[in-house]
């Protein structure tokens, strides 16, 4: 089970696209409402999430938490109780985390990109607390995806799926879809 959370002014490429290529994939996710359930996005689209931040349920299940930037989608979801337990709970077990854009500026305010390297939106880096900012669109380290925005949120989906199912599965997506 994946969880994609969803705030208020969330970007909306950088979410939906990586949830529908996973999908894609035969992955479980689940969007999910900080909040509330009908969220709206930085570019005024609004979305039903399958369920409210409140709902969310930390177990073995879960095998990654996404975190869509833009803003002020990104300071929504780090001020949040729950989003903040699920970072946690996937650092404490192993548990991928994907965040793309400004957002993962939240790992980096939490410490967890020490002596990583990760990638974010242009503008951000200070904020990473990281070992080495990456010159690619997409950067993995350990259980950490990091991406550098909206215009790579398809790379990102791809990336996260290689993660969780492996490169023939996103090859084979990647091809479907008629990808670079």
């Amino acid at each position: 089970m994946i969880y994609c959370f969803l705030a208020d002014g969330f970007e909306e490429m950088e979410a939906l696209c990586p949830v529908d290529i996973l999908r894609r994939g035969e992955c479980q996710v689940i969007t999910v409402g900080v909040g509330e359930e009908i969220i709206t996005g930085a570019h005024n689209i609004s979305v039903c999430s399958d369920i409210k931040d409140s709902e969310t349920v930390l177990d073995e299940n879960l095998e990654m938490i996404i975190l869509p930037g833009g803003m002020p989608g990104t300071l929504n979801l780090e001020k949040n109780i729950n989003v903040q337990k699920a970072i946690d709970f996937c650092m404490k077990n192993g548990k991928y985390i994907g965040a793309i854009c400004a957002a993962p500026s939240i790992l980096g305010h939490k410490g967890i990109l020490k002596g990583k390297e990760a990638i974010c939106f242009p503008g951000f880096e200070g904020q990473l607390d990281c070992d080495k900012v990456s010159e690619d669109h997409v950067c993995a380290d350990g259980n950490i995806i990091t991406a550098k925005g909206a215009g790579v949120a398809q790379e990102f989906g791809i990336k996260l799926l290689e993660m969780l199912r492996g490169a023939e599965t996103a090859k084979r997506i990647r091809d479907s879809l008629q990808c670079r």
